[in-house]
């Protein structure tokens, strides 16, 4: 064992050489600088006009008084019927163990959710929500009727 051990050699490559460094010229120098007051102050200014126009779509919202649906997630409601009262549709929407009566004009769900329409069968909202840019934009949502399995 020792005979062959001492005949084994390592088979070893040598290290190829190093790359020789080749420093480049900085071509956007005559490029506008990405951190100059003047970039700031354009963004700043487009993003000011552009809160303005939103704060115009969230604005009543923020002022106006909640209503105790608006504390639960839409997706924690759940339609279980509808009836017409003194010529006006009502909706019963369940959340936990409570059922509620609503109306067109109130208010359900975590974003700014206001009943459009009810029918027999779904309730219509209205949600304003903010988009991917951090825009304010109104998108339709809706309460389907559920059948109960036994």
């Amino acid at each position: 064992m020792a005979a062959q051990r001492a005949q084994a050699q390592p088979k070893i490559k040598p290290i190829a050489e190093p790359k020789q460094f080749k420093p480049e010229n900085y071509t956007f120098a005559n490029e506008a600088d990405p951190f100059s007051k003047q970039k700031l102050t354009q963004a700043l200014g487009k993003e000011s006009n552009l809160a303005a126009s939103n704060g115009a779509l969230i604005a009543p919202e923020l002022k106006r008084r909640k209503e105790p649906l608006e504390e639960f997630p839409l997706d924690s409601m759940s339609l279980v019927g509808s009836m017409v009262r003194n010529q006006k549709p009502v909706a019963l929407v369940k959340v936990g163990p409570l059922l509620y009566q609503v109306r067109p004009g109130d208010y359900l769900g975590q974003n700014y959710g206001r009943v459009v329409k009810i029918v027999e069968n779904e309730v219509t909202l209205r949600e304003i929500v903010q988009d991917a840019v951090g825009e304010w934009i109104e998108r339709p949502a809706s309460l389907l009727l559920q059948e109960r399995s036994k």
